[in-house]
């Protein structure tokens, strides 16, 4: 269970909106630029503002990635094939049990 948020996602969403919307203003400017002028302007450290604009620009297209939604859809998927895999694991065991005691009584 991932930990829990430090800003509220409003917060989230209003930081990631005012660097895109610096980075429209300046095309020349470097992502990691506008994560400072603006972390500086509201107070939030640049690197965590720069993840935040990464996994923004890879959820709407701007860039190549796995996207927020593919990555939960990934661990709900481990999650079911670790719950099936130890099931067939005990149905194995019971399989064998039952097998075996089977054998015992002929």
């Amino acid at each position: 269970m991932p930990a829990p948020s430090k800003y509220p996602a409003e917060v989230r969403d209003r930081a990631v909106r005012m660097v895109n919307e610096k980075l429209t203003d300046d095309p020349a400017l470097a992502v990691s630029t506008a994560c400072r002028l603006v972390g500086e302007q509201i107070g939030i450290n640049k690197n965590t503002l720069r993840n935040w604009v990464k996994h923004n620009h890879v959820d709407s297209g701007m860039t190549p990635g796995m996207t927020t939604d593919d990555k939960q859809r990934i661990t709900d998927l481990e999650k079911e094939i670790r719950e099936l895999r130890r099931a067939n694991e005990i149905l194995r065991k019971a399989s064998a049990y039952f097998a075996q005691a089977e054998l015992d009584r002929h």
